[in-house]
């Protein structure tokens, strides 16, 4: 099975489709600025669970933000699982730089 996984700004998403197929597989929606790039939901497709769809996605777009240089804030569950479980890509989560407290 091959995951084909695109960057499609104007719907704010990553796609992935698998084989070839024009169906969309999964999606990883976010909010990008210059700097960040939010991660703030991921759906996988019932017919995709357990396949690696979601591996995939996330490992394409945490590349794709390493190499557009973006700290990553992963809001979604799915992703801030993932990144846990993968500790190489620990280094571009967001840290803030803010020491206001309450």
């Amino acid at each position: 099975m091959t995951v084909e996984v695109t960057d499609v700004p104007e719907a704010k998403r990553y796609e992935a489709r698998v084989d070839g197929e024009t169906k969309v597989a999964g999606v990883a929606q976010y909010i990008r600025t210059t700097e960040l790039i939010a991660f703030v939901h991921t759906e996988v497709e019932v017919a995709y669970e357990g396949v690696g769809v979601g591996s995939t996605l996330a490992r394409t777009a945490l590349d794709e933000a390493r190499a557009a240089n973006l700290r990553v804030l992963a809001t979604c569950p799915f992703f801030a699982g993932w990144i846990n479980r993968h500790p190489e890509y620990q280094d571009l989560l967001y840290q803030s730089r803010s020491r206001v407290s309450d």
